[in-house]
Order: structure tokens, then C-alpha cells, then sequence
């Protein structure tokens, strides 16, 4: 990441959005994980928002960006409307074998992939 200097001192900017992207593009296949574990991840647990805000538009990032893989909480599809139509997000996760029942992911605890843990902070 590029540095600038403010008043002597070193100061990292970051590309949030870039940061999410990249994050997103490591979930691996018939695995899911949540706004607030992203967001937690990256230094702002507060922001799992802005994560949602971010994966709004990640259809028109190249690489392409996983964003069926990221739900709620819950396990639920809360981002499915973003989606080409109404079923995309859930046909794209059925696709990857993850189960999905009334627009929750089934077995959310065993397919919940946890960068923390997974990539280590």
C-alpha cells in the first residue's frame, strides 16, 4: 500500500474496497462467510455496513469477486436483490454445493469460513 508522510509521521492509506475484493476472492468454494466477519477481519468490525455496500458492486470488478459467497449473520441470502435476478445468488451457492432453504444457508456453522481463523490475523 502506498505511504504518505503527515507531519514526519507515517501514515498506510487503504483501499477498504480494494481490501474487501481481495478478501472475498479467497472464499473458497461451498464455503460462506459474513459481512461482519469480513469487516472484523480487516481492523473495522464496526463496518460490516460498508462491506455490504462494497459487495453492491462487485459485479463490475474484474477479477471477478465471489460476492454469493458472502450472507448475514444468520447464514441468511440479505444481498440476494443486488443479484441479476432473484434466485442468482442462491442458484450460484447450489451450484458450489451449499444448501440453501428459504433464502438461508442450511448448515450455516459448518460452511461458515472464517477469515480470522482461516488466514490467521
Amino acid at each position: 500500500m502506498p505511504k504518505r508522510t503527515i507531519q514526519n509521521e507515517a501514515v498506510q492509506e487503504r483501499d477498504f474496497f480494494g481490501d474487501v475484493m481481495d478478501l472475498v476472492r479467497q472464499i473458497p468454494r461451498g464455503r460462506v462467510t459474513s459481512y461482519g466477519a469480513i469487516a472484523k477481519y480487516l481492523g473495522a468490525a464496526r463496518s460490516s455496513r460498508m462491506v455490504g455496500y462494497c459487495m453492491n458492486n462487485a459485479h463490475a470488478v474484474k477479477p471477478k469477486v465471489p460476492a454469493h459467497r458472502v450472507v448475514n449473520r444468520d447464514g441468511l441470502l440479505t444481498g440476494k436483490h443486488h443479484f441479476a435476478t432473484p434466485t442468482a445468488m442462491e442458484d450460484l451457492l447450489k451450484k458450489e454445493g451449499v444448501k440453501v432453504k428459504k433464502d438461508q444457508v442450511v448448515d450455516f456453522a459448518k460452511k461458515f469460513w472464517d477469515p480470522a481463523l482461516e488466514l490467521g490475523l
